[in-house]
């Protein structure tokens, strides 16, 4: 039998494997173990990959920490002080609770930079609250998803991070490239869900309340100033990201163990509503104490345990496609587009449809080397290529068949993963609308770059 053949036999057994469920890195892994064999390639290749992870990218010890930030603001009831002043801004409007709700993923994602524990958190948090307040759950659940994709593009980022690794960009001009598109794909968001909720009538509106206002902003001072932290190190350049993931954990951490004694002091409960809370209520969080933070930091390294590898075997599996000449081939079908704009949007079509079928990490990994040359060749900025591929790559967290986002909100929202796909495509419209918005006009990603 022909290398060819064994290849494709390969490459359809996977596939079917992925039909059928199986985790996107072990479908990956297979792979590459089968292609490793057939191309007499060691096999130790993925354990080396596996352990220069973290050991030979420094940037990358950014991932673990602020994934455990994430599940620290969560535990610690940060995260749901931020949706409470979402709320409060937005319950006035038609469908203001689900506006709310991307505005709180927004303001999760500046702290977490994480796609999937956005949507866990604030899906798990507002969407009994959405259904209770007369909108669909499979619209409440879509949300919850599409919130989500902010979560890699909103500093601080992960993916931004492995991206920075692999392309060799300054990191902390990544994060500052992404402020803007973050802030259009929510408002971009927001705008669908307005005229989604408007037609349909869902949502029960709150009064505008200064006073309310001012008050759950009090209440999520410690969310901004975590917010603020980040952004203020990392711009002035007092840390690195991953000094700066470092010192948001402590921050958390602190929080947590102080908050928790003060709010037992002082007669704190979760379950009253801001109208009823005092001023000194609303300056703590529940927080969490020293017993709880083995779980919290497992639950972390449970997440960090499953992206670690899969950047492993996307490495490997880059090597191989390289050695297979796929992505020179792929490199050469870009150039041959000609102009700018041709190879802009033809790069933007390959990251939309590989980010069909594979999550962001991998789409990233095996592109990127590929068309961020070939981008920047014909006069694409690095930094601005870098915003502009990954916001395609957020995308691709509601697209189906893979949609990691969807299966996430279905997981923590009950909501089958099929009943999702009809809400979510009005997301789905509204993103790529705000990808080519950014794409045809750099400034968005270049104009808060410093020396610019």
């Amino acid at each position: 039998m022909s290398d060819p053949m064994i290849i494709t036999l390969i490459s359809i057994g996977v596939t079917f494997l992925f039909m059928l469920g199986v985790p996107v890195f072990l479908v990956i892994g297979y792979w590459v173990i089968g292609m490793s064999f057939l191309l007499a390639m060691p096999l130790d290749n993925i354990g080396a990959a596996l352990a220069d992870v973290f050991t030979d990218g420094f940037a990358l010890l950014a991932m673990p920490l602020f994934i455990l930030t994430g599940d620290l603001i969560n535990r610690s009831g940060i995260a749901r002080r931020l949706s409470d002043f979402a709320y409060a801004c937005l319950g006035w409007i038609r469908g203001g609770l689900a506006m709310a709700s991307l505005g709180a993923c927004g303001l999760f994602a500046a702290i977490s930079g994480s796609n999937s524990a956005t949507t866990a958190t604030i899906g798990s948090m507002l969407h009994p609250e959405m259904v209770k307040g007369g909108y669909d759950e499979r619209f409440s659940a879509a949300t919850a998803a599409a919130g989500g994709t902010v979560g890699i593009i909103i500093p601080p980022s992960i993916i931004f991070i492995v991206y920075g690794f692999l392309m060799n960009l300054p990191i902390s001009e990544l994060f500052v490239a992404g402020i803007i598109p973050g802030a259009m794909m929510v408002g971009g968001m927001m705008i669908a869900c307005f005229i989604v909720c408007w037609k349909n009538g869902w949502g029960f509106l709150i009064p505008l309340s200064p006073l309310r206002v001012i008050k759950t902003a009090i209440g999520a001072w410690l969310g901004f100033f975590a917010i603020g932290l980040v952004l203020w190190g990392i711009y002035t350049g007092k840390f690195s990201p991953t000094e700066a993931a470092g010192v948001t954990v402590g921050f958390c951490v602190i929080v947590g163990f102080l908050c928790l004694p003060i709010h037992r002091l002082i007669g704190g409960r979760q379950d009253k509503d801001v109208s009823e809370k005092s001023i000194s209520e609303m300056l703590v969080v529940h927080g969490f104490g020293p017993l709880e933070l083995p779980s919290i930091t497992m639950r972390s390294a449970q997440i960090t345990g499953i992206l670690a590898p899969l950047i492993a075997v996307s490495v490997v599996m880059q090597q191989i496609l390289s050695v297979l000449g796929a992505q020179q081939a792929i490199g050469d079908f870009v150039t041959s587009m000609g102009g700018y704009h041709a190879v802009l949007f033809t790069s933007m079509a390959i990251v939309f449809v590989l980010g069909m079928v594979l999550e962001s990490l991998p789409v990233t990994i095996i592109l990127a080397p590929i068309l961020a040359p070939v981008a920047h060749s014909v006069g694409v900025e690095p930094v601005q290529f870098a915003v502009i591929f990954l916001v395609g790559a957020s995308i691709g967290f509601i697209t189906p068949p893979y949609g990691l986002n969807l299966y996430v909100a279905s997981g923590v929202t009950g909501v089958p993963y099929f009943r999702l796909l009809r809400y979510s495509l009005v997301y789905l419209i509204a993103l790529i609308a705000v990808w080519i918005i950014v794409a045809l006009v750099p400034p968005l990603s270049t104009v808060l770059l410093p020396q610019r």
